[in-house]
This record gives structure tokens, sequence and C-alpha cells, in this order.
């Protein structure tokens, strides 16, 4: 049996049929960074940046991101999400922000893409905001987390 599932038995792209799956809770969690000059941390902390609130648009931003994931990634399934919870965390010493993102639903396929595009629109709207004071910024380690339901249980990143 082929591994990924995306690919028929001719290894052709496909949707995958998810119609004969339970539906179960789902949910997934995402992180990743973004590293900056401390100048440009200073500007997103005092809520001074030329743009506004960076965190709150990024928060909205990562929001309308999972909820659109099935529009960006082709053959991801549209998914009834049953909330989306994003988090930005500081870290001035290491002059990062880092987003965390928590996708659930009560569906028969998981929530990973959405937690994962979530991250990444949130930062990437954070590189938008901040980019004219510093095209440098760096975005990294977008990753899973973990993840619960379906058919393969729970999941958990190793440390």
């Amino acid at each position: 049996m082929n591994p990924l599932t995306h690919f028929d038995a001719q290894g052709q792209a496909h949707m995958v049929d998810v119609g004969a799956k339970a539906e179960t809770q789902r949910v997934a969690v995402a992180t990743g960074r973004i590293s900056m000059l401390p100048a440009t941390l200073a500007l997103i902390v005092e809520g001074t940046a030329a743009k506004g609130d960076v965190l709150g648009v990024a928060r909205i931003a990562a929001i309308q991101g999972a909820k659109r994931t099935s529009e960006l990634v082709p053959l991801c399934h549209p998914i009834g999400l049953t909330r989306v919870g994003v988090e930005f965390d500081v870290d001035r010493a290491a002059s990062t922000v880092t987003c965390t993102a928590t996708a659930e639903c009560f569906g028969r396929t998981g929530v990973e893409m959405e937690a994962l595009t979530a991250v990444s629109v949130g930062l990437l709207t954070v590189y938008d905001m901040c980019k004219a004071v510093d095209r440098g910024m760096r975005i990294e380690a977008v990753r899973l987390l973990e993840k619960h339901g379906g058919k393969s249980g729970h999941w958990r990143a190793p440390a």
C-alpha cells in the first residue's frame, strides 16, 4: 500500500475519499516563529508600528488563513472548523515572536493543515506589517506539535 494517500495506484494526484471515515473530534496544534531586529520587536511590543496593532492583525489573519486552507492547498478537504485559537509569545532576549495555533473540528479528516496554515499566515502578516523597517526577518521552524482524533489517534512531536 502506498503511504502517500494523495496518489492513486497509477501515481496520479487525487483528493482522498473520506466518506467512509467516522466523524470524530479532531484537534491540531502547530507553531512557528519569526526572528527580527530588536528595534523591530520593540515597535511591535510598544504598539508603535506604522501599520498599527501587528499582533492583533496577525491573529485575525491566522484565523482567516485556517478557514481558507482548502482554497490554498489543492487536495485539502473543506472543513467545518469549530474553533481556531491563535497565541503569540514575545521573546525579547531572542528577538522573536512565536505563533501557536490550535485548530479544531468534528469531522472525517484532520485539521493539521489548518493549524499549519494559520501559523504561516500569522507570521507572514507580522512580516508584511514590519517589512518597511526590517526586510531581514526570518520565518522559521513552522511545524506540527500535536494532533488528536481520527483513526491514527494521538500524535505528539518529539521534544
